[in-house]
């Protein structure tokens, strides 16, 4: 994918080995749950995730969401393009995404193991969607909604990890 346009990120400290961040941040039902409980930011509605057998966790596994707010649809689709345990994974829109406020985008996260902590680093590339309305709110909101997406993933993150002491994560299923 050629490079994005805009870009942000949010670094958060996390008291957890960088193998059992990984871990719970290669679950992307964790990732993604800011978009799919319903919030100011998205305008009280919520997503719904697809996720292909590879559940978002191999190179090449293909995942998505898709909903509704103030009665548009919007979805867009996925693929991990990078997976590298317990370090690095990255995500991008395959397709033309159907957003209001970002067009496509590469998205990841990033750890980096100290002496007794990780750091993690979520980051986002993003253009603004190409066509008018979309583009005009991208214009006014899309920094503002990039901010708030990685903001939440790091620092929900962060706040599982000091909820559950560091300890390991629990099964879904």
């Amino acid at each position: 994918m050629p490079a994005m346009s805009r870009s942000t990120e949010a670094i958060v400290r996390i008291d957890s080995a960088a193998k059992t961040v990984f871990a719970y941040l290669d679950d992307h039902r964790h990732l993604g749950a800011h978009m799919s409980a319903s919030s100011w930011m998205m305008l009280g509605s919520k997503m719904d995730y697809e996720f292909d057998a590879g559940e978002a966790r191999l190179v090449g596994s293909k995942f998505g969401f898709h909903g509704k707010i103030l009665g548009i649809a919007m979805a867009a689709e996925q693929v991990v393009a990078i997976r590298t345990s317990p370090r690095l994974k990255v995500w991008e829109t395959i397709g033309a995404p159907n957003l209001w406020v970002i067009g496509r985008y590469r998205m990841g996260f990033e750890i980096v193991p100290e002496t007794r902590w990780s750091r993690l680093r979520v980051f986002i590339e993003y253009d603004l969607p190409k066509a008018a309305p979309a583009r005009w709110l991208g214009l006014i909101f899309a920094n503002a909604y990039a901010r708030w997406c990685t903001g939440r993933m790091a620092k929900d993150a962060a706040r599982y990890f000091e909820t559950a002491g560091g300890q390991a994560v629990p099964s879904i299923g």
